[in-house]
């Protein structure tokens, strides 16, 4: 359990730190390049086998050998590595605080982005950024990690939220505003974390064997 929790947590530092280089980019209206550098978190996941709630989630066992469910169990580990992750979230947002740069007015506009859409809209986007984490992460099993290059910027700019770089971007949020606003996030959040895991499973869900 403490293996998970720290492999996790630095997870979540690794996200956090490449969404810090995303919202350093939009402040100097760069988001393109951001877009691409933010495949620096995932790259580092992938690379040290480090555990991520988008990156697990499709690949959870729910079966056991003889067919019985093990969704209870599943569930339980995707739950405790998604706190992890928001912990190693929280450490780089606590940084951000003393940096120069502007960076907690360019996360308050995507949490009023993700605001304006609602929990059900914003859940659904988020399916879109699920799939696509399988898929590159799949694809860097196999040893062809150039599709994390692709799969990152696109459900960025497709504007699919991915609930690790939300939970950094809505840390780094001025303080005033998260608490101005913390009913509606309180139900926008547990609707990304479902739509991403619905996503993660998608072939699973249509194609059984996967």
């Amino acid at each position: 359990m403490k293996d998970t929790f720290r492999s996790a947590m630095l997870s979540g530092i690794a996200v956090a730190i490449a969404g810090w280089g995303y919202l350093a980019c939009c402040n100097k209206g760069i988001e393109v390049l951001g877009a691409v550098l933010f495949s620096f978190g995932l790259l580092t996941v992938v690379n040290y086998k480090l555990k991520l709630y988008t990156g697990t989630a499709g690949f959870v066992p729910l079966r056991y050998d003889d067919g019985r469910s093990r969704w209870c169990k599943a569930i339980g580990e995707l739950l405790f590595i998604l706190f992890a992750n928001i912990m190693g979230c929280l450490l780089i947002s606590l940084l951000t605080r003393m940096s120069p740069m502007e960076l907690g007015d360019q996360a308050q506009k995507i949490l009023a982005s993700r605001l304006a859409l609602g929990p059900l809209k914003a859940g659904l986007l988020a399916i879109g950024c699920g799939f696509i984490m399988t898929t590159v992460v799949t694809f860097a099993r196999e040893g062809k990690p150039l599709a994390l290059l692709f799969g990152v910027p696109l459900f960025i700019y497709c504007g699919f939220p991915h609930c690790l770089a939300d939970a950094f971007y809505y840390l780094t949020v001025p303080t005033e505003y998260t608490i101005a606003h913390i009913g509606e996030v309180a139900l926008l959040y547990p609707c990304l974390v479902i739509g991403n895991f619905i996503g993660c499973n998608l072939y699973r869900f249509i194609v059984p064997k996967h």
